[in-house]
């Protein structure tokens, strides 16, 4: 185990909670005669681990979706609720990183995972709402994201970038 176990949860929750499972389950093969369900209370704790990937890939797939809606849809109104889900996801994921550092390594196996989830979602909601062609849906299976055009500040066509002057001037 690396460190003092309650300061590894404050530090890196994911692998706390890995390390306290594996802790678990060596203990109930040295016989300890406490009643507790050793195998069990490990699973809950390892499950732990796993439900902050998945919030993270679920995070991430969100954001790719969006960015796909923005490159993709003719509509306009939407957008700027896009935009503002994806912000709102980044600061999310940014959170969890920075509870669970060691999940910032998986980010970019599980971008590139999410992906196709989000294609598949994407494709239903434009086609859905018309703001998409049918034959276009075959061109965004194609589609892909690195790290930082998910994580950072990066989105489809500079004038959408959320540090571009409005077009006001007045800086609202």
């Amino acid at each position: 185990m690396s460190g003092h176990p309650a300061r590894l949860y404050d530090e890196d929750f994911v692998r706390w909670a890995e390390e306290q499972a594996a802790a678990l389950r060596q203990a109930s093969g040295h016989g300890a005669n406490l009643p507790l369900d050793w195998e069990n209370l490990a699973e809950e704790i390892d499950s732990l681990g796993r439900s902050q990937r998945n919030e993270l890939g679920s995070r991430l797939a969100t954001i790719i979706e969006h960015l796909i809606k923005l490159e993709n849809s003719s509509a306009g109104d939407p957008r700027a609720g896009w935009m503002d889900t994806i912000d709102r996801e980044r600061s999310d994921v940014e959170r969890l990183l920075r509870q669970s550092p060691s999940l910032r390594g998986e980010v970019s196996r599980m971008v590139l995972a999410e992906t196709a989830r989000a294609v598949r979602l994407a494709s239903r909601s434009l086609l859905r709402h018309n703001e998409t062609a049918a034959a276009a849906v075959v061109r965004l299976r194609g589609a892909s994201y690195t790290e930082e055009q998910v994580l950072g500040d990066w989105f489809p066509g500079d004038a959408s970038r959320p540090d571009s002057p409005p077009e006001n001037g007045l800086g609202e």
